[in-house]
């Protein structure tokens, strides 16, 4: 007989990936496999381990992948086949979950489970727009109800009876289809129509859009402002105080969508700054990086480091590779300290920062330029000195040669190339359309890279409609002349610098 596994119910929460639970987090990173919902953000696949199989078993309204008994038959093979499995559920296992039938169908096999509480809809969609679920004075009570039972049912489990007279919080999940219906039975009950409602899509995410008006109003303002499925419903007097206690959909960038096209491991930094003013993201990415398979030039420069007087690292990338093929020779950051460190850019500098190397050259202008002023306005005398310089295949060679003007000996050493990814048109068209508000650039190849996407599929008329965000006079130099509206470039060429002047930038938009 084979080996029965352990499956775990974990409950994502509602969007957001930051809800999901320590306990849970900590679930995810330990999965042999993981068998994923719809509603769950696929975020949260990144803290899995490189061989973790994942599964999609997405259920939408009216489209199901899956369905439920073939849900069950997943998690009870997956459970046979691996040692340890997640089942990651978006919002709670246990409220309008099936989490108990998926439970009750591992038992029935005699398979271990454990159930790990997420945040339902009703308490995170609700706080994200700014509406408590109860409150003192207003609402001591609050229901959960499903908005759409079983079909062909002939009696409602339902109490509209109850509902209608309470005087309490009503939340309805998976309801918007039926929103009249509800509606209806709410006033046929004795709910007043003037009772305040509110309907929230994509709670907790940043393209989160709330919908807020009376029982009498709420299915015409739906419909105006394009509120779909998945969303909750919620109707109550708690509703009225969105007004004073709204802080998620009234942030900086909020409604503003902002497509990042840096390289993927590249991207997440940007994007967090985004985000956390309110933007939705899209991330693009348009450059790949892919470590040279042959590293034989960078493994002989590191065991013969003592002859370099400095070395330059042009990228966190460059700062990764170095470090890991450092390790590879049984070496650490101490086998560099008789060698002084430049990094261009803040991220490289972090990164050197978390291996234990302080850069003893940072240039305020932190770009190829900027590092050759900063060994000029220093002071610093590079005449005769072996400089060691790890970075890209398309690397500039600005560096390599102000350095031999200076009378330094520079070895530049490729050790990662730069892919364009490949995309199809309903790929482009997705992250485009609209288009979006702004598009971030942070080197000429992203530049590039992304026009040559767009042309490749025939999406040249896009160019012109696009507003960039650039990082750098020569990456917006590069912008420009490709024919790209060049809206906001900071004066300081760092990813916080260009957050703020995004900010600052929309912030003046809607002042004017």
């Amino acid at each position: 007989m084979k080996h029965r596994g352990k499956v775990s119910l974990v409950g994502a929460g509602p969007g957001d990936p930051g809800l999901i639970s320590v306990y849970g987090m900590d679930c995810l990173s330990r999965a042999d496999a993981v068998v994923y919902d719809y509603l769950s953000n696929d975020e949260l696949l990144c803290h899995c381990k490189p061989d973790c199989k994942c599964i999609y078993v997405g259920k939408q309204a009216g489209r199901h992948a899956y369905s439920q008994d073939q849900i069950n038959e997943i998690l009870v093979r997956e459970a046979f086949e691996n040692q340890y499995v997640v089942r990651l559920k978006g919002g709670d296992p246990f409220v309008f979950g099936r989490g108990g039938e998926e439970a009750m169908a591992l038992l029935g096999k005699g398979i271990k489970f454990e159930i790990v509480p997420g945040v339902t809809a009703a308490v995170a969609g609700l706080a994200y727009a700014g509406i408590p679920l109860t409150h003192r004075g207003v609402s001591s009570e609050a229901s959960l109800i499903t908005g759409h039972e079983t079909a062909g049912k002939q009696d409602s489990d339902i109490n509209w009876e109850l509902l209608g007279r309470s005087t309490g919080t009503l939340t309805f999940y998976m309801g918007v289809r039926n929103l009249p219906k509800i509606v209806d039975r709410l006033t046929a009950h004795g709910r007043p129509g003037d009772t305040p409602t509110a309907v929230i899509q994509w709670g907790t995410l940043n393209h989160q859009k709330t919908a807020q008006g009376t029982l009498q109003s709420i299915v015409e303002k739906c419909a105006s402002e394009g509120i779909s499925s998945p969303a909750i419903i919620v109707v109550g007097k708690v509703v009225a105080l969105r007004e004073q206690l709204r802080w998620f959909d009234n942030r900086p960038l909020s409604g503003r969508r902002v497509v990042v096209t840096r390289s993927r491991d590249s991207a997440s930094s940007l994007s967090r700054e985004l985000k956390r003013r309110g933007a939705a993201v899209v991330e693009f990415p348009t450059i790949e990086i892919i470590p040279f398979e042959d590293l034989g030039e960078l493994r002989a420069a590191i065991s013969r480091v003592g002859d370099y007087a400095w070395i330059v690292f042009t990228s966190k990338h460059s700062v990764r590779i170095f470090m890991s093929e450092l390790a590879n020779q049984g070496k650490d950051s101490r086998w560099l300290s008789g060698v002084m460190i430049a990094s261009i850019g803040s991220e490289t500098a972090k990164r050197l920062g978390e291996r234990g190397i302080i850069p003893d050259l940072i240039p305020e202008r932190q770009t190829s330029e900027g590092l050759l002023e900063a060994f000029t306005s220093a002071n610093i005398g590079v005449d005769g000195m072996r400089v060691l310089i790890p970075g890209s295949e398309l690397s500039r060679g600005v560096v390599f040669e102000g350095l031999s003007k200076k009378g330094a000996q520079p070895h530049m050493i490729p050790i990662y190339a730069n892919r364009t990814p490949e995309y199809t048109a309903d790929q482009i068209d997705e992250a485009f359309s609209g288009p979006p508000d702004i598009v971030t650039f942070t080197s000429s190849s992203t530049v590039k890279n992304t026009l040559s996407i767009l042309r490749a599929h025939g999406r040249e008329d896009l160019i012109p409609r696009l507003g960039g965000a650039c990082i750098g006079p020569v990456t917006a130099a590069t912008a420009a002349r490709e024919g790209i509206t060049i809206c906001v470039e900071p004066t300081r060429p760092s990813i916080h610098e260009l957050a703020d002047s995004i900010e600052q930038f929309f912030l003046r938009k809607e002042s004017s």
